[in-house]
């Protein structure tokens, strides 16, 4: 599902992540293979075991397997898993501009309005800063 127009986006991976797609993408197609006939090409990343769109339930109940396997609370949401990569990225000095581009928000206040909390430099120190400036 699409939102809007500006959803579309191209995303810059780690090399993990890519390693980790490449293997992905092998095994998915060792299953089309073994399921000629059943497999249903709809040139997806992540499908059913016959290439469907995931549902829902489905989605929630992997990510829960998942989440377990990596003794990780299992109440965590895919929104979660979201926010704490964005507060990771910023954490990591990463310009809050490439977060906002990365999260698909409209404009860079949306993205300081949520996540100014975790920038480093948010959390007071105007004084220290004002005495260094004018001192």
């Amino acid at each position: 599902m699409i939102k809007t127009s500006r959803s579309r986006r191209k995303v810059e991976l780690s090399n993990t992540a890519l390693v980790a797609l490449r293997a992905h993408r092998k095994r998915q197609l060792e299953e089309q293979m073994q399921k000629v006939g059943l497999w249903e090409d709809h040139g997806l990343v992540f499908h059913s075991t016959v290439g469907t769109p995931l549902s829902h339930r489905n989605l929630v109940r992997s990510l829960k397997s998942l989440l377990k396997r990596a003794g990780l609370p299992v109440d965590t949401r895919l929104y979660d898993l979201r926010h704490t990569c964005a507060t990771l990225l910023l954490n990591g000095n990463i310009h809050p501009k490439y977060v906002q581009e990365l999260l698909g928000h409209a404009s860079i206040s949306q993205t300081l309005d949520t996540y100014s909390h975790v920038l480093k430099g948010m959390d007071g120190g105007i004084g220290g800063a004002m005495d260094e400036a004018l001192g």
